[in-house]
């Protein structure tokens, strides 16, 4: 099977450092490394982890109108994008479901997207069947992309180069580390400060080396990188989201770009908007994203039924974790639309048991997010 399997830049670094290396959307990538996932997990909350998210696409949009293009493509505001500014988008289809969520960067005279890895090859061919002439795509396969996070990132990174410490949150910026040209980015996906840092294939592990000769940072794996993004909130592709699911259904309203909604200046014009905005006027949808708690200890994971209290099935839960800092089990599914309410109690089916779980507010553990 490894011979069938793509490898990152850093492959060797994960064996070294003692990774349990699994099959990830076509990737060798490390799940968990000799600290443990939940163990990784606490350190990142504490402290650094890094993380190998070279798996992930990603892509170039160049030329006149580049803007406008993608624009077409998702419910989100790029033409007003400023530059060295960073957003967070996602590509619907004609029914109005979410095809894969990306971040999209303005760098002045291109537009740098990071797609998730499982949805690389439809993404490109979306791209490339949807994009007017002139309109240039470029497939970044050179890069490795690192993903510093914690609350001691900052201090860590800025060792090496200064600037990076008045970065904001969701800035961008293109500089040197150690030498290395980087595109860099204030965010990340596990909640804390941080950065993503795309940096090319052959300087990669010369990059980590710095990075992991700091007594604060770690290796992360793929496990604690789920746990620390379900804990704060944030969806994973093709478990929280999908085709079948528009971005109401999966509480995404925020994502959805003020003037791009029915009375926004360039309103609609992406796919599926006509549904979207529907959803949005009225309300009116079957199910609902939601954060759920247990009530006892067991975490109750993916695929789980859920329940009312006289036993109808009325959603499922989509991700799950022990919460190693929330300290109780949180989930994310979905419920019911008129059970999606603070407060809610409903009964998750684990292994023939139906355990009691309450609707709750996401995110469980607060993000942080450096806003200056």
């Amino acid at each position: 099977m490894s011979e069938q399997l793509n490898k990152t830049a850093l492959f060797d670094m994960h064996v070294a450092a003692g990774a349990k290396m699994v099959p990830f959307a076509g990737y060798e990538m490390p799940v968990q490394y000799p600290l443990g996932v939940k163990k990784e997990h606490l350190h990142t909350r504490d402290a650094v982890g890094l993380f190998d998210v070279s798996h992930m696409g990603q892509l170039r949009l160049k030329g006149e109108g580049a803007a406008a293009a993608l624009e077409a493509l998702v419910p989100v505001d790029i033409i007003d994008l400023p530059s060295q500014k960073q957003r967070y988008a996602f590509f619907t289809n004609d029914a109005g479901g979410i095809m894969d969520d990306l971040m999209v960067a303005n760098f002045g005279d291109h537009l740098f997207v990071v797609v998730n890895a499982a949805c690389k090859e439809q993404d490109i061919a979306h791209l490339q069947a949807n994009l007017p002439e002139g309109v240039e795509l470029e497939v970044i396969d050179d890069r490795a992309l690192l993903a510093l996070q914690g609350p001691q990132a900052a201090d860590v990174l800025s060792r090496l180069q200064p600037s990076v410490a008045s970065m904001l949150f969701m800035d961008t910026a293109v500089i040197e580390i150690n030498g290395i040209e980087c595109y860099i980015s204030r965010s990340g996906y596990t909640g804390e400060d941080g950065y993503e840092i795309s940096v090319p294939n052959d300087k990669a592990v010369e990059l980590a080396e710095a990075l992991t000769s700091f007594e604060e940072v770690e290796w992360i794996g793929l496990g604690a990188r789920d746990s620390l993004r379900l804990e704060c909130g944030l969806c994973l592709y093709g478990h929280d989201l999908d085709t079948t699911t528009t971005p109401v259904e999966a509480s995404l309203l925020w994502g959805i770009s003020k003037n791009r909604r029915a009375d926004g200046e360039r309103a609609g014009g992406f796919p599926g908007a006509d549904i979207i905005l529907k959803q949005i006027e009225t309300k009116d949808v079957n199910r609902k994203r939601v954060g759920l708690v247990g009530q006892s200890k067991a975490p109750v994971r993916e695929g789980c039924k859920l329940f009312d209290a006289a036993d109808n099935e009325i959603g499922i839960v989509t991700s799950g974790t022990a919460g190693p800092t929330a300290g109780k089990p949180v989930s994310m599914g979905y419920v019911r639309a008129d059970l999606a309410i603070i407060g809610t109690e409903v009964f998750a089916e684990v292994r023939g048991k139906k355990l009691a779980m309450t609707v709750e507010k996401m995110p469980f553990v607060p993000q942080r997010y450096y806003r200056g």
